[in-house]
């Protein structure tokens, strides 16, 4: 495998659509296509607060991505990252491609001067979690939110 992680440039959006509704399929949680235009377009912003976006690429291929985004945080007068979703293709699993785009946003968070970087997961997602348990730390906080 040839990884390159860059970021996400307009004529991606086709394969960008894809890999993430195979994230989007993992977490049942289809949207419609005008958040899918919206996400990509703030993908795309220059706007400091908007989201940015990775992609992983094998031999020029999308076989990853991932989006991550800034915001202030009471703790930290520097701010903090936020990994919000992160998907490999089932046939690029297991070859470093989740690594390698989570270091990379660690890599944009050094380049922020923001050390802080998080991200959730579901308790059974089990094979990302071995993954998680090498680069991060598990932390005892209990995620809620607010019913709909």
């Amino acid at each position: 495998m040839t990884l390159e992680i860059r970021d996400l440039q307009a004529e991606d959006k086709a394969e960008w659509a894809i890999l993430w509704a195979g994230y989007l399929d993992y977490y049942q949680s289809p949207l419609a296509q005008s958040v899918y235009d919206a996400t990509f377009t703030a993908l795309l912003s220059d706007d400091p607060h908007s989201p940015g976006g990775l992609l992983a690429l094998d031999d020029g291929r999308p076989v990853g991505l991932v989006h991550y985004l800034f915001h202030a945080h009471c703790w930290r007068p520097e701010g903090i990252c936020y990994l919000q979703d992160l998907f490999t293709n089932p046939q690029a699993r297991g070859q470093g491609v989740a690594r390698a785009l989570i270091e990379a946003v660690y890599k944009a968070a050094d380049a922020r001067n923001v050390s802080g970087v998080y991200w959730t997961t579901q308790d059974f997602n089990a094979t990302a979690r071995r993954l998680y348990d090498q680069v991060g730390v598990l932390t005892p906080f209990i995620k809620y939110v607010r019913p709909e």
